[in-house]
C-alpha cells in the first residue's frame, strides 16, 4: 500500500468514526492524525484532496436528509485536522 493509500484509508476511517456522534476522542484522533500527516511531509494540499475524497464517497452513501449535517461535520472535522499545519506556521504580523 502506498503513503497516498494509506493517508486515504486512515482518514476515512478516523472520519466515519467521528461522524456519527462527534464525540471528543473521534475529534482528537482527527487531530492526530492532521499531526501524522505534517509530521511525513505531507503537504496540506495533499490532506485537503484526501478530505475532499472522502467526503464525496460519504455523501453519496448519505441520505438526502442528512447531506448538511455531513457536510458541517465534515468542516469541523477538517478543521481539527490541520490544526497542526495552522500551528506550524510562523506568526504573521497583522498588516497595517
Amino acid at each position: 500500500m502506498t503513503a497516498d493509500e494509506d493517508l486515504v484509508r486512515d482518514y476515512r476511517t478516523t472520519f466515519l468514526r467521528y461522524l456519527p456522534r462527534r464525540e471528543e476522542a473521534a475529534m482528537h484522533a482527527g487531530y492526530e492524525l492532521g499531526r501524522a500527516a505534517l509530521e511525513s511531509g505531507r503537504s496540506l494540499l495533499d490532506v485537503v484532496r484526501v478530505h475532499h475524497d472522502v467526503l464525496i464517497e460519504v455523501l453519496r452513501d448519505s441520505p438526502t436528509e442528512e447531506l448538511s449535517l455531513v457536510a458541517s461535520a465534515a468542516a469541523g472535522f477538517l478543521t481539527e485536522v490541520l490544526a497542526s499545519y495552522a500551528m506550524a506556521q510562523p506568526e504573521t504580523p497583522p498588516p497595517g
